[in-house]
């Protein structure tokens, strides 16, 4: 929320006021789910935690596939990599937590 034109610009995308109102809306959306897959990260296996699990790597893996497609199309620049390579990281932990005992 406090970085939102410092990601952009290693995106290399332009950061007008719109695109920075976005960025830091997001940013409080990515903090609350933070906040509550933290409180959950010790939960015993259930239906519950399954449902999350594979809802966070669905959502995870979309994003990767989006910044993929913007670098692909030479609207994000090779920084988008960065938040690629680690949302395929949390796709495999959440598929990880999903498939354990």
């Amino acid at each position: 929320m406090l970085a939102a034109e410092f990601v952009l610009a290693l995106w290399r995308i332009d950061a007008p006021e719109p695109a920075l109102i976005v960025a830091r809306r997001g940013a409080a959306l990515f903090l609350g789910l933070g906040v509550m897959l933290f409180l959950v990260r010790d939960s015993r296996k259930s239906p519950e935690r399954d449902a999350i699990s594979a809802g966070m790597a669905i959502a995870c893996a979309t994003l990767a596939a989006l910044g993929s497609h913007e670098w692909l199309l030479q609207r994000a620049g090779a920084g988008v990599w960065l938040a690629i390579v680690t949302e395929l990281a949390l796709v495999a932990a959440f598929v990880r937590a999903r498939l354990a005992p």
